[in-house]
């Protein structure tokens, strides 16, 4: 068992911290956002006034005690402020991803029996007018861009901005209930609820306390010594965890200021304008930042390729070294700076990292290869291990004991524990409270004595006391002969190249493993039209012989090196296709964070599969798809199948 000191928070609840960042960073920045190209700011004097006048608002809308509040949209101010002032009133905010079609919705806004929702625009608004009265608590819709409801009329329908001032004209007789509201809270009160992504059935609410979410804020915060001069860009879905924590937990704690992009398709250019001190992206994000580098430098020069190639190789062995305060000699460091001066910073600040100081990537493994690319470059990129029951912290790697293999070491104040039979369990403050009206689950996952089971399996690596994950528990298997079967692991190395964007392996009680393989559009797209491949859509490209001819190669690589391990060589390989779609969060098969619903895809694809196992080398499919506005549809397709070369298990010699 490992644990880690952690100090106390100094405040019970995020109203109070906003309270005390109004008084001690007034007039200091605490949220920015870009519209219309301009970037606009509040203090957080300002912001305490905004989310006051919106609680007033909110109790003479009538809101009580314990209602549930869900806020649906992408990153806005606006929207941050309602949840806090959702606190403020001892409401309990519930953010909803706001790409959810309305199918996905109603389970989660009927789940929590909600009374009140705050939408961004007209998109939302009308998911909530479709569902109708199967939301049968609804109280009222707020919200927050007018474009488009002029028109609309519906009497339970309220803009933002009149709440305000429905709250401000009535703040002399609602102040003393939101004061006495205020007060009464504390630190075992609810602060947010947050539901899962459901890769096993339907979405479980998870119920986090202030304690919870403060104690993970404050831990972390110290870790890694984040100051209110820092800052963030707020990207991520709303309704993940991480996002909360970073932008409403760290932030209230810390006084740092959040970010806001325009909108998605700009957020790579508002984060160079930005030019954030502390950054979180998947490792997708900073795969896809890394195809898009080398996509520019195919397009380059001769010349130019032969000096980026010689200076990242030098980086490659120095820069990790420079940024963990290893010795490295005078005329490595001169070379350096030099090469610095010359190509890393303008790299960084076109990638728009020049001034992350804490960067860090979670949820899956990122590769190798990629992982000491950004390190080598002076970003100080880490890895870190959570899950929304534990309010996103179990392990972050210290800096100078940064490892691509594993996550790091148990953050401040959590104890870790592996079962015998290889699960990751945690215990500490930021522990959640309760699945939502699920009690059966939630025993299942947190014990009397407080640990809570992750579903990981995993191990302390002897040589440096991390934290290593394998795979999900679930997922974890047999073969058919009693040998080793963790897909994951073999997925996570074929997504290391840049032209796979997903896999999915199968093998589980079966003789031999096989592969689904989706293609990354961008990736490929690019290398085709350098080969001079003519193709006019995802599935004519997926399908050509040359694509497969080169992800048969990666697979053949992945099969080489997992031949090395003998635990798990029996996870090469053998057979693979290419979907001819892109697996999708609204056709069920990923979620909205991206994790394959694994059990789904077999049961959705079970020709595919029959056809990986029976020996086929083609297979025609039919597939129900669902189109950008809730239609549904179909395509067809013929499908190759290929063998792929595996390996003798064998250790690797060191």
């Amino acid at each position: 068992m490992v644990s880690t000191p952690s100090r106390g928070p100094v405040a019970e609840t995020i109203p109070k911290l906003l309270q005390r960042n109004s008084s001690e960073f007034g007039s200091s920045p605490a949220y920015r956002v870009k519209e219309f190209g301009i970037w606009r700011s509040w203090s957080w004097n300002q912001t305490e006034k905004e989310v006051e006048s919106l609680s007033l608002g909110l109790l003479q809308c009538g809101v009580e005690t314990g209602d549930h509040i869900a806020v649906i949209g992408s990153n806005r101010p606006e929207l941050y402020w309602s949840m806090v002032a959702a606190q403020s009133v001892g409401a309990i905010p519930v953010p909803v991803y706001q790409d959810s079609v309305p199918e996905e919705m109603i389970y989660i806004l009927d789940h929590c029996n909600v009374k009140y929702i705050i939408a961004e625009d007209q998109e939302q608004v009308d998911k909530v007018i479709e569902l109708g009265k199967r939301l049968k608590s609804l109280k009222k819709t707020i919200f927050l861009d007018p474009r488009g409801l002029r028109k609309y009329g519906k009497s339970e329908l309220m803009s933002f901005s009149d709440i305000q001032k429905l709250g401000l004209a009535h703040r002399e007789k609602l102040l003393p209930d939101l004061l006495k509201r205020l007060e009464e809270q504390n630190a075992e009160n609810t602060c947010v609820m947050l539901y899962t992504s459901g890769t096993t059935g339907k979405p479980k609410g998870v119920v986090l306390s202030h304690k919870n979410i403060l104690a993970a804020s404050y831990s972390s915060s110290q870790f890694d010594k984040l100051r209110q001069e820092d800052s963030v860009l707020a990207y991520l879905p709303m309704a993940w965890v991480g996002d909360f924590i970073f932008s409403i937990g760290q932030a209230y704690c810390t006084g740092f200021c959040v970010a806001c992009p325009e909108s998605a398709d700009t957020m790579q250019t508002d984060l160079r304008e930005i030019g954030p001190t502390y950054f979180f992206a998947p490792p997708r994000y900073f795969e896809g930042l890394l195809t898009t580098v080398m996509i520019r430098m195919e397009d380059a020069s001769s010349f130019k390729r032969l000096v980026f190639k010689n200076f990242m190789d030098f980086a490659k062995i120095v820069g990790p070294k420079i940024l963990d305060n290893k010795p490295v000699s005078f005329f490595e460091r001169l070379k350096y700076t030099f090469a610095n001066f010359i190509i890393y910073a303008p790299l960084k600040d076109t990638l728009g990292l020049r001034n992350v100081r804490v960067g860090y990537t979670a949820g899956e493994a990122i590769g190798p290869e990629i992982f000491d690319f950004y390190r080598s470059l002076g970003i100080n990129l880490k890895q870190l291990y959570g899950q929304t029951e534990a309010a996103v912290f179990i392990t972050q790697q210290p800096d100078g004991e940064v490892r691509s293999d594993t996550v790091g070491i148990p953050t401040p104040g959590v104890e870790l524990k592996i079962d015998e039979a290889g699960e990751v369990f945690y215990r500490s403050d930021s522990s959640f409270v309760e699945y939502f009206k699920n009690p059966e689950s939630t025993k299942s996952t947190k014990d009397s004595e407080g640990w809570v089971a992750t579903g990981d399996a995993g191990f302390i690596d002897a040589a440096s006391n991390h934290l290593r994950i394998i795979d999900r528990v679930k997922d974890v298997g047999k073969m058919s002969d009693g040998s080793f079967f963790a897909p994951k692991y073999v997925e996570n190395k074929l997504k290391f190249f840049p032209t796979i964007l997903e896999a999915v392996v199968l093998g589980d009680k079966r003789e031999m493993c096989t592969a689904f393989i989706n293609i990354d559009l961008t990736a490929v797209g690019n290398w085709a039209e350098r080969n001079n491949i003519a193709y006019s859509s995802y599935q004519e490209l997926a399908g050509n012989s040359e694509v497969y001819e080169m992800i048969s190669g990666f697979i053949r690589d992945v099969n080489l090196s997992v031949s090395k391990d003998p635990m798990l060589s029996s996870c090469q390989i053998h057979r693979f296709l290419v979907l001819h779609k892109e697996l999708d969060a609204d056709d069920g098969e990923i979620t909205r964070t991206r994790k394959v619903r694994r059990g789904f895809i077999e049961d959705k694809y079970s020709d595919l599969v029959e056809a990986l196992y029976n020996g086929a080398f083609q297979v025609d499919t039919r597939t129900e798809v669902t189109y950008e506005d809730g239609r549904k549809g179909h395509i067809s397709a013929e499908l190759e199948i290929r063998n792929v070369e595996v390996f003798e298990p064998k250790l690797e010699l060191t």
